[in-house]
């Protein structure tokens, strides 16, 4: 392990939330949750002020709104946290090339690397201006944990939420470690730490002194390892730039479970050109054909088909998911459908089974049908007007949905930079009103000049 904490955490604050209250001044400092709506919906993300009244992530939506029934619930904006996560992971990429990102809102970074810290001192100088600079170009507030090792790192953050900063000095990692639960350590989850339990093992400390001998018949040789190594602060993982993607997929969890077959096609294909439009756009292209089943029980089946080459043609992706479908007994109900690509290559090839069929595929034809039907999906989803997303009124500028029914369409007119704005109603076809793209947060957000 290291002899100075030169590896840096990043967790951005409750992110999605804050992103939503930064950009609607009437919910900032009120409780915000972010997640699906449906009944089978989930929260992904509470604003603090939620968490008081119990709400957390992965809670079901319907738990949520009885424990907080007067808070602001949100469908999320992904294309609008995206945007927000590529600055922040830029600021990143400035401090080292050896950046690991965990999700949009969390990375680990190796300060040493191009030598932006090399002891205390110069760390902590690195996470306090890196803290300034997130506030600065994105508005929002993120949590810094530096320490000598990854786990640490990420402890350090955790308890450095929300808007704050902590150093584990090398050296006092034993101490910090021992009296912390067993769900500190990566890798205990609900199932083992409650098999710890069980066994009268609830703190870090109880686990060095139960043995490594006791974890492993606990445990496993594998897990038993592991965890007595992090229970004494051993980790010697290296932050890794994140690899290439592996895998672009697409899949659509359902409020009602489906059980007509032919709806179930239909769904698998729309999905199947979602995927080709994301795989196109990033200039890949793949071998196989990946479908997942996720049945009204619960159980799921995933089916996948290897191409002779690589493909980006949706046809192709189409007919294969459609084949894997043909083997999945679906009686009794789907609730969730997936289609993916895997095996990425970044070149493509002519449909194959058009080819062997001896047919001329037009795929600039296919490309445009494609996108228009995209547009008219689009255009059909926005007008339910989902709740948090963004509209411009003709006469009344940029606001976002408040919520709609019975006809009509509720507005609050307002922008990241304004005082809390007035609510309005419409009617849901209002020529008036169209759905807008988010503002950003601030000023320099997506155009932000080079620094010096």
């Amino acid at each position: 392990m290291r002899k100075a904490p030169t590896i840096l955490h990043l967790d951005m604050d409750a992110f999605y939330a804050s992103a939503e209250q930064a950009s609607k001044p009437s919910l900032r400092g009120k409780a915000v949750v972010v997640g699906g709506l449906g009944p089978r919906g989930v929260v992904a993300t509470a604003s603090y002020e939620a968490r008081v009244f119990g709400v957390h992530s992965a809670m079901p939506m319907a738990q949520a709104r009885r424990l907080a029934p007067n808070a602001a619930y949100l469908v999320p904006r992904f294309g609008f946290y995206k945007a927000i996560s590529e600055q922040v992971m830029g600021l990143l990429r400035e401090l080292s090339p050896l950046v690991e990102p965990l999700s949009l809102d969390e990375a680990f970074v190796d300060l040493e690397a191009e030598g932006a810290a090399w002891d205390e001192a110069s760390a902590r100088l690195v996470g306090a201006k890196l803290r300034a600079d997130i506030r600065a170009f994105t508005g929002l507030t993120g949590s810094v944990g530096l320490a000598a090792s990854k786990m640490l790192a990420k402890i350090a953050s955790e308890q450095a939420k929300p808007d704050g900063l902590v150093v584990i000095e090398p050296g006092t990692e034993r101490a910090l470690l021992g009296p912390l639960s067993v769900r500190t350590l990566p890798g205990v989850g609900p199932a083992t730490g409650d098999h710890l339990r069980r066994a009268g093992i609830h703190t870090v400390d109880e686990i060095v002194e139960a043995g490594e001998d006791e974890l492993v018949r606990l445990l496993g040789k594998a897990h038993g390892h592991g965890l007595y190594a992090m229970a004494l602060a051993r980790d010697e993982r290296a932050v890794v730039a994140e690899r290439e993607a592996k895998s672009v997929s697409v899949e659509d969890t359902y409020d009602v479970d489906i059980h007509d077959r032919v709806r179930v096609g239909l769904e698998v294909q729309r999905l199947a050109d979602r995927c080709v439009r994301r795989l196109r756009g990033a200039g890949l292209s793949g071998r196989t054909i990946v479908l997942k089943v996720r049945r009204y029980d619960f159980s799921t089946l995933t089916r996948s088909e290897t191409l002779r080459g690589p493909t980006d043609d949706p046809a192709v992706v189409r007919e294969a998911a459609l084949r894997l479908l043909e083997g999945v007994d679906s009686t009794g109900g789907v609730r969730l459908l997936g289609v993916g690509v895997s095996g990425l290559a970044d070149f493509t090839q002519e449909d194959l089974f058009a080819q062997a069929a001896g047919e001329r595929v037009d795929h600039a034809a296919e490309e445009v049908a494609d996108d228009v039907s995209a547009e008219v999906r689009d255009v059909v989803v926005e007008r339910r007007w989902v709740a948090g997303h963004d509209v411009r009124h003709a006469e009344y500028g940029h606001g976002w949905v408040q919520g709609s029914g019975l006809g009509r369409v509720t507005v609050r007119f307002e922008t990241p930079d304004s005082e809390p704005g007035r609510v309005r109603t419409f009617l849901v076809d209002d020529p008036a009103l169209e759905p807008a793209e988010p503002l950003p947060l601030v000023e320099a957000m997506g155009a932000r000049a080079r620094r010096p």
